[in-house]
Formats: structure tokens, C-alpha cells, sequence
């Protein structure tokens, strides 16, 4: 997949390193030579220095062949202007763009381009991490979105496996021992329970 990267700060470095270490071609922009210098030496894309609102800028830097678009930057308004753009003007399928203001997120949603919030999700994991750190959590593959959740094995099922759970609508996908060991399902089969294990189900909710 060849992957146009808006901003070369903390997070468009890091996207662009892990997207270049899985082998996709990978072009980062930025207005700052500085930043760009910043990448890691074994990085192995492309780097451009321009202002990423310049139609010329943006075709140098390969967008017109490329498969997605992540748009970076610390500007919110320069994110949604470039995520329009790539998605309206040059006809990028794949556009996800970072906001930094929680409360603008609707504007994002109605320009049709996937976000990621990093204040909300840090927010989220720290209160999570304080108060619930075993709270459910909700994955999107594709269309599709899938819950999931961790529960204490109910004392019934205490010396018996995973085999006998009861669990309609949903699937076992791990369970948490009380030792700590994460023990896949599919990794063993059938996993023994006792007190003091937790259950990781999985159950789709679209």
C-alpha cells in the first residue's frame, strides 16, 4: 500500500516508521525540515519539505497514485482542509484524519473522514487505567465492530474449561488467569478455569 503522511511530528513520524517497518511505501510532508530530520535513520520512505495545502506539493508528493491519505498535523483546521481535499479533490478512498479538539469531531464526521482523537483516547485509557482497567473495549474491523468484554468466570464454572461455559451470542477469546498469563483460546483449546480467572468474550455488535 503506498500511504501519503501530512505532518512530521511525534505522531506522523510514528505512523509513518510503523507503516514503513510493515513494508508499504510510505511519503511524509511537512513544512519543517527539522521535523522530517527527526526520523528514524532506518526509515526507509520518502520525505518532502512544502506547505501541504499546495496542490503542487501534494501531487509531488504522490497523491494521486497513493492508496490512503493520514493527515496528522496539530491543526485542526489545516486537517480537515487537507483531509477534504485528499478525499474530494484528488478522490482518496482512504482518508483518516487527527483532531485535537474533542468538540469538533462532528465537523470531521460530516466532511466523511475517519478520526482518530488522541486527547480522547489518552483520556479514556488513563481513567480506564485508574478506576476500571478491566473496563470493555469495542474493535472495528473494517464495517464491522466487534465488543470486548471481560468478566469474572462465574463460580459454577470453577474446575471445569471453557467447553461448558454458556455463554449465547458470544465467543471466548481469552481468559486472564489469576496469575496474570493471558491464555488465547485458540492457542490450547480448551482452558481450564478457577476462581480468580477472567473471562475475555467477544460478541459483534453490528
Amino acid at each position: 500500500m503506498n500511504v501519503l503522511i501530512i505532518g512530521g511530528g511525534l505522531l506522523g513520524r510514528a505512523v509513518a516508521q510503523r507503516l514503513d517497518a510493515q513494508g508499504h511505501g510510505v511519503v511524509v510532508v511537512d513544512e519543517s525540515g527539522d521535523n522530517l530530520a527527526l526520523l528514524d535513520p532506518a526509515f526507509g520512505g520518502v520525505t518532502l519539505v512544502g506547505f501541504p495545502m499546495d496542490l503542487n506539493v501534494l501531487r509531488q508528493a504522490g497523491i494521486e497514485s497513493c492508496d490512503a491519505v493520514a493527515v496528522t498535523t496539530a491543526d485542526d483546521n489545516l486537517n480537515i482542509a487537507v483531509g477534504q481535499i485528499a478525499k474530494k479533490y484528488f478522490k482518496v478512498e482512504r482518508v483518516a484524519a487527527r483532531i485535537s479538539d474533542p468538540a469538533r469531531e462532528d465537523i470531521f464526521d460530516r466532511a466523511g473522514l475517519r478520526t482518530v482523537c488522541p486527547t480522547n483516547m489518552a483520556g479514556e485509557k488513563l481513567a480506564s487505567e485508574l478506576v476500571s482497567p478491566w473496563q470493555n473495549r469495542q474493535v472495528s474491523f473494517g464495517t464491522a465492530s466487534v465488543a470486548l468484554e471481560v468478566q469474572p468466570v462465574e463460580k459454577r464454572y470453577f474446575g471445569r474449561t471453557t467447553r461448558d461455559l454458556d455463554l449465547p451470542g458470544r465467543g471466548v477469546f481469552a481468559v486472564l488467569k489469576e496469575d496474570g498469563r493471558f491464555v488465547l483460546k485458540e492457542t490450547i483449546g480448551d482452558v481450564p478455569l478457577s476462581e480468580g480467572d477472567m473471562l475475555v468474550l467477544s460478541r459483534r455488535i453490528d
